[in-house]
This record gives C-alpha cells, structure tokens and sequence, in this order.
C-alpha cells in the first residue's frame, strides 16, 4: 500500500464533499488516499462547504460563500454561488487583516487570488479549484487520482453508495473522518471484502497569532505562517474501525 496504512496492497479511497479553503486536516485525508472522489451530488446540509474559519485580531470568524436561492434538498453540485455583493473582496480583506504581521502573507494571498482569478459559477467547483490550489502548494497534487460521483456508475444511499464508489475505483480501503462513526455501515464494508479506517487526525503546532492555537482554521492560515515549510506540519495517520469504536481515544492525537 502507497500510504503504508495496511500491510495489503489495497487502495485506499477517500469520498468527501468539496470544501472551501478547508482545514490542514482534510489535505492530510487527501494525502492519506491513492484516490480522492468529489462527492457533491448530495444535499448541501449546514458544514464548512461554503465557509471555512479564520482567526482574525478579534476572535475566530467565518467567511462564507453566499449561495443563491438556497433551500432544503439542494445538491451542492447544484448550489448557485451569488455575486450580488463582493464577498471576494470581503474575504480577501479579513485574510490580509488577519495575516498581515506574518511572513508568508504574500503566498497565502496568491493562493486566495490564484482560485478566485476565475469567476465559478456552482459551489462544488469552487470548493474543488480551493482544494487543488492548496494540495499544489502543499506539494501535494502528485500521484493522488481524483474522481466524481457523478460520473461513477454506484446506486444506492449512505453506506451502501459509498461501498459501491470505492469497489467502483477499485479500492480496498475505505479512509474517512469522524463523522462516519454516527452512520457508517461497517460491517456491510467488511462483508464485501472493504476495510474502514478513520482519520487519527495530527496537525503539529506552530506559531500562530491571535491567542491560543487551533487546527480546526483555514489552511490559508498555515501558509501564511509557515510558507514553503507548511507540508510538514501535516503528521495524521489511521485508525481501523473496531479501534475507533472500541478505544476512541486513538482519534485523539
């Protein structure tokens, strides 16, 4: 296995909604997979789809994507960004006042800047372009394959369409976050052969202004910090599901 999460060789899948300039942790679940599957034909449901935290002087804040005749049941792939107000120049602004006294402020600002140089029209394809323009400063944008659901020929709901996404891409492995533990299905996993493992999520910490540190922060907010030496803040590793269940406090770092 390319991640040496096993001692098989299986391939290690994660499917996850697309976010907007998400925390260090979901770029380490992107590098913990062989294959990343965009899973955006699902209800667009109050999380960080459409907003992220950043620490600013004043406390920790949100920036948030403003969505377009928003109501119960819309698909994220489906969700309309509005552009009636310049909540771009809003979000840059509170980002330059939050990272100004930093030594990287100028690369995290590019990164803002390289996602937002194009105009996206629906949610799931800025909250994709947001991810790909970090995992490329990560230097992590090689040897990971990415897929959509969409285009996956996997029915069902929950649990079983998850199965059926990863046997379709061919995973053995099927790699996700905490929030699995209140619905997954893992036995229906291990009867057709797919291990679960759940994220043991570790982001060292580092030197972060505006009080105590946190993670759970833009990873806009590490680059900053950080800059070319952002990567290797970056030390998560895995947990097999009985282990989650039974010993949650290995989910702990």
């Amino acid at each position: 296995m390319t991640n040496g999460l096993s001692s098989s060789d299986a391939k290690i899948i994660v499917i996850s909604q697309s976010m907007y300039f998400p925390w260090c942790g979901f770029l380490d679940l992107v590098r913990l997979s062989d294959t990343f599957v965009h899973y955006d034909d699902v209800q667009l449901s109050r999380g960080f789809y459409n907003r992220v935290q950043v620490k600013t002087p004043g406390g920790t804040s949100f920036i948030t994507v403003p969505i377009k005749d928003r109501h119960q049941k819309q698909l994220i792939n489906k969700s309309y960004i509005d552009y009636g107000q310049d909540w771009i120049g809003s979000h840059r602004a509170i980002l330059i006042n939050s990272y100004r006294k930093t030594n990287f402020l100028d690369d995290a600002i590019s990164v803002f800047d390289d996602v937002h140089k194009n105009k996206y029209e629906v949610l799931s394809e800025l909250g994709r372009a947001t991810v790909k323009s970090l995992l490329r400063y990560f230097g992590l944008d090689q040897g990971i394959v990415f897929g959509d659901s969409v285009n996956l020929n996997a029915l069902g709901v929950s649990s079983e369409r998850l199965l059926n996404i990863t046997k379709s891409v061919g995973g053995g492995v099927y790699l996700t976050g905490h929030g699995a533990l209140n619905y997954l299905d893992h036995d229906l996993f291990e009867r057709n052969g797919v291990e679960v493992r759940y994220m043991h999520y570790s982001i060292e910490e580092y030197p972060q202004l505006h009080d105590e540190f946190t993670p759970y922060v833009t990873a806009l907010d590490a680059i900053a910090h950080l800059g070319p030496n952002v990567s290797q803040i970056l030390k998560s590793s895995t947990v097999n599901w009985r282990d989650a269940i039974e010993r949650p406090e290995k989910l702990r770092a």
